[in-house]
């Protein structure tokens, strides 16, 4: 169906930070598949993993004991505030997973009219039905009418806007810590403080999105540590296959405790391929120095993105964002900057909401990748001439 307007980058081959097209174009990739390609290309780990998994055994179904999934989830319970875990195939179904279990932590609590959850403008959650619920954005809604009901819009970082929608049908609130397509925004401090404030005060569940977010992108490994704060739900994806289709759902034991036999499942969902895989990215994400090599590399990129500002401030604003999921704000079109610079320069960037350009790398960027991108952006900008109604 042609539902993606494509581009002329036709990649054949990867490795490491870089991209080839069929023609033999080499790109600098700092999109990483939309955060998703957290170690780069062919990492030797990684491949390793799933070769070797391939010919061992790729799926069985859920109808059957699984040691390869069990392994892996008990070590992201041990690293994170979950007590359990469900395999998905993507964030839009970790999402999904999400908002049924919030719901149905209400219903086993003997409360089944707690089914509304509150969440923000310019989210983007996914794709299905439920997900695009979970959105007041047109774009995503035309034409899919009617939507599920149980949500209700407030605005991102406003917390005293949310705070009113509470009422006796909300189940919680739905919310990422840091919006990836709405515009590199992130929470401020007060703001999520305040929901997980309420949600203790009110018997409400806090839950994160951190598809885009999470898994080691933002220098921590989930980006509410930056906050100081745990939800009780949290969608993950995207960094967690390094590739391979994988997202979770984790919970806390409390939020999930309606999830019982029956409530859910998945006919791929945590396959020992896709398990294999996971473990593989956590081996390198959670290796000594990896998240503050993260850290570093961020300031780094961070610092020269904000050097480069003055020499072309009549196209670039400002710089947001934490570790490498960082945004750079135009005063024009971001979607057509993107472009040029894919075109003309070899660099591949991602466009978001409010004119911000998303810079997205591999988590295993040096020093001379962040040069070669900074040299690319310094001479896409100067050539670059906005047209009049950007």
């Amino acid at each position: 169906m042609p539902v993606y307007p494509r581009c002329g980058v036709r990649p054949v081959r990867g490795e490491g930070v870089y991209l080839y097209g069929e023609d033999g174009q080499q790109y600098l990739d700092f999109a990483s598949g939309i955060a998703v390609n957290a170690l780069g290309h062919g990492h030797p780990a990684l491949t390793k993993a799933i070769t070797e998994q391939a010919a061992t055994l790729m799926h069985v179904s859920n109808l059957y004991g699984s040691p390869q999934g069990e392994h892996f989830a008990q070590r992201l319970v041990d690293h994170t505030f979950a007590d359990t875990v469900f395999f998905t195939n993507s964030g839009a179904e970790a999402v999904e997973c999400a908002i049924k279990t919030a719901r149905r932590y209400h219903f086993a609590n003997g409360n089944p009219e707690r089914t509304d959850l509150i969440t923000f403008d310019t989210a983007f959650h996914g794709r299905t039905l439920g997900t695009i619920s979970a959105t007041n954005q047109p774009k995503m809604r035309d034409g899919f009418e009617p939507l599920l009901p149980g949500f209700k819009y407030a605005q991102f970082n406003d917390l005293d806007g949310a705070l009113a929608l509470i009422d006796g049908n909300t189940a919680g609130f739905l919310v990422e810590p840091i919006q990836g397509e709405g515009g590199i925004r992130p929470a401020s401090e007060e703001f999520l403080r305040g929901l997980r404030k309420a949600c203790d005060e009110h018997g409400l569940l806090l839950v994160l999105d951190e598809v885009q977010a999470g898994y080691g992108r933002t220098g921590k490994f989930f980006a509410h540590e930056l906050y100081g704060i745990t939800p009780d739900i949290m969608a993950a994806a995207k960094g967690i296959g390094g590739g391979f289709p994988l997202g979770a759902c984790l919970a806390t034991a409390e939020a999930a405790k309606g999830m019982v036999f029956g409530t859910h499942g998945s006919t791929y969902g945590g396959n020992p391929l896709a398990m294999a895989a996971g473990e593989a990215v956590l081996d390198v994400i959670l290796g000594d120095g990896f998240l503050d090599h993260v850290t570093q590399m961020g300031a780094r990129l961070r610092s020269s993105l904000e050097q480069l500002i003055p020499n072309h401030d009549t196209l670039f604003d400002s710089v947001r964002g934490h570790g490498l999921m960082l945004g750079l704000k135009l005063k024009s079109d971001s979607r057509r900057f993107v472009a040029h610079c894919r075109d003309h320069h070899g660099l591949l960037l991602v466009a978001a909401g409010e004119n911000v350009v998303r810079i997205l790398p591999p988590l295993v960027i040096d020093e001379s990748h962040i040069a070669e991108c900074v040299e690319k952006l310094s001479e896409a900008a100067r050539v670059y001439v906005p047209v009049a109604d950007d």
